[in-house]
């Protein structure tokens, strides 16, 4: 009777469990709660990001076209790029949606090819991979990690993968996961903003022409209103543009447009100079040679009162862009050889700072160095790119020939190393016309002349051909190419990024970029010992997990014997 009693009392509970199952689930579904359990906080959103998400007022829809078949490391990247996307759906209350779309998808090649062409169209890059197919084989299928923000009719295309031949490809994913949130959000932001902010080309002293920048231009336009002109001397005429482009002027400035720029800094703007010190002209080496000389610009002491000083020199580095060199085979039969024109180093951006952190390295032309003075407290000084470990410094009047290509300098005198070539700068500025008469300048307006900035943020960099894109000429019509280029060995260096980044930065009240800081720790596999132990794992992973569940069987089954046959 004892057993029958203990029997009946012990089913008692089910009735209880299953409703308050049934209770307990409902609760936890109502309840949104989510925490982030790895030691790097990968999914854990920023204070910015989370400021713009939650004060969404607008729908925001994304279309990932990372999708379908792909190698393990987009599969992976599709991941972390749908977990992310979660995360920016909740924290905006459900504002932002998103989507993937296979862009593979079609069912036949022409199908697909146009598809491809519509994305390309859009401003999306595409990568060629090698993708396994039904079959067992591989083949090569083109890849867009790539998405598109649209809000209110307005559709921003945005690439995540970083490309840097530098690294591995491993790599290269891991840093496009890591850059995957400030990617995202600077889109959103962008897209959602009220009024458009105005970007301004300065003109009047020589500057690059529109043709020069067309490329940079058009990636600034997908973020701001992109203007040019000339300052003639009037103050004022910068205040409703949030930065200022100074880019390779070739003329002195005079003292007005030099008091308006001031003014514009005083008053918080943003200035990203790109300027040189030193005159070459790169059309006359075909010539024979030509004559660096000494050019200034009439900028130097509004800069150094700022914290910094452009040295009229020229940086050489063992590091730098191959030029093609015309060289006799046996007779006469001429061949080009690839050789480094160690004019035209390149510059590796800083690890460290936001702007340039996982950039891949700078193509720069006749670049001059940088040095840091002053020291004023207010202003924070950060080097943003350098040259390599293998430089030196040579100073005007040179002359230069395409000679020097295959009788360079020993490599003894590349013995200096990590020279600036850009720097940022940040706080709060003295005036270059701090206790002058201003007067002139003013032109009888009634004008408040400060002497001291707001806080606010500069960039300059040494080297005016930073910005500057080839242009290649087709039946008469010119064609610029892409920013960064080269056309010789067809190879893609960070300059346009860096542009953008150094735009965006100085414009950026909601300090965005330093998202550009995350940084998550690889745990990539042993491929090594997996190759030497790869059957060994297949065993273990195929048979263990049906070797712990017919354990697990039997010993339930144990037990409940020992149970019932105790209660008999």
């Amino acid at each position: 009777m004892k057993g029958i009693i203990k029997n009946k009392t012990s089913r008692i509970p089910s009735v209880i469990i299953l409703p308050a199952t049934v209770i307990v689930l409902i609760l936890l579904a109502l309840l949104h709660f989510r925490i982030d359990l790895t030691e790097d906080q990968r999914y854990t959103l920023s204070p910015q990001t989370k400021k713009i998400l939650s004060n969404l007022d607008k729908e925001v829809l994304i279309t990932v076209y990372l999708d379908g078949d792909m190698p393990i490391g987009f599969k992976k990247l599709r991941r972390t790029t749908e977990q992310y996307l979660d995360e920016f759906r909740v924290v905006s209350h459900r504002k932002v949606s998103y989507r993937f779309v296979n862009p593979s998808g079609g069912t036949n090649e022409a199908a697909r090819q146009k598809v491809y062409d519509q994305l390309i169209g859009k401003g999306l890059i595409p990568v060629n991979v090698l993708a396994g197919d039904s079959e067992g084989g591989k083949s090569q299928k083109m890849v867009f990690p790539s998405m598109t923000i649209n809000c209110n009719k307005v559709e921003l295309p945005v690439n995540f993968l970083k490309n840097d031949p530098s690294v591995s490809a491993d790599m290269n994913l891991i840093h496009s996961a890591e850059g995957l949130e400030y990617e995202i959000v600077q889109a959103i932001a962008t897209a959602t903003y009220d009024s458009v902010r105005k970007v301004a080309f300065i003109e009047g002293h020589g500057e690059l022409d529109e043709l020069q920048v067309a490329d940079a231009t058009m990636e600034l336009a997908k973020y701001f209103t992109v203007d040019r002109g000339s300052i003639n001397g009037a103050p004022g005429i910068l205040d409703s543009y949030s930065a200022v482009i100074i880019a390779k002027p070739e003329k002195e400035f005079n003292e007005k447009d030099k008091f308006v720029l001031d003014q514009y800094l005083m008053n918080g703007g943003r200035i990203l100079w790109l300027a040189e010190e030193v005159r070459v002209n790169s059309d006359s080496l075909v010539n024979g040679g030509t004559v660096a000389f000494y050019q200034p610009l009439n900028f130097e002491d509004q800069l150094f009162r700022y914290g910094v000083r452009i040295n009229p020199v020229l940086l050489q580095d063992q590091n730098s862009l191959l030029v093609p060199v015309r060289m006799m085979n046996g007779g006469s039969r001429t061949q080009y050889v690839p050789a480094p024109w160690i004019y035209y180093p390149f510059l590796k951006p800083s690890p460290t700072s936001p702007v340039t952190r996982n950039l891949v390295e700078v193509k720069s032309e006749f670049v001059n160095s940088i040095d840091t003075v002053g020291r004023d407290g207010n202003i924070r000084k950060t080097i943003l790119l350098t040259t390599g470990n293998a430089s030196r410094v040579v100073a005007p009047p040179r002359f230069i020939s395409l000679s020097e290509v295959t009788n360079p300098p020993s490599e003894a005198e590349f013995n200096l190393k990590y020279l600036p070539a850009a720097v940022l700068l940040e706080g709060s500025f003295q005036s270059a016309f701090k206790n002058r008469i201003t007067s002139e300048y003013i032109g009888g307006k009634d004008i408040k002349v400060l002497e001291e900035s707001k806080p606010t943020r500069m960039i300059v960099v040494a080297d005016g051909d930073v910005i500057k894109n080839d242009v290649r000429y087709s039946n008469g019509q010119a064609i610029p190419l892409s920013l960064g280029l080269d056309r010789y060995t067809q190879q893609t260096f960070g300059n346009k990024e860096f542009i953008v980044n150094c735009v965006n930065y100085l414009v950026d009240d909601n300090n965005l970029l330093v998202l550009r800081d995350r940084e998550i720790k690889p745990r990539l596999l042993d491929s090594a010992r997996i190759k030497n132990g790869r059957i060994f794992w297949q065993v273990i992973n195929t048979l263990l997990p049906l070797a712990l569940i017919i354990i697990a069987g039997f010993s339930v089954n144990i037990i409940r014997r020992k149970r019932f046959t105790s209660v008999r």
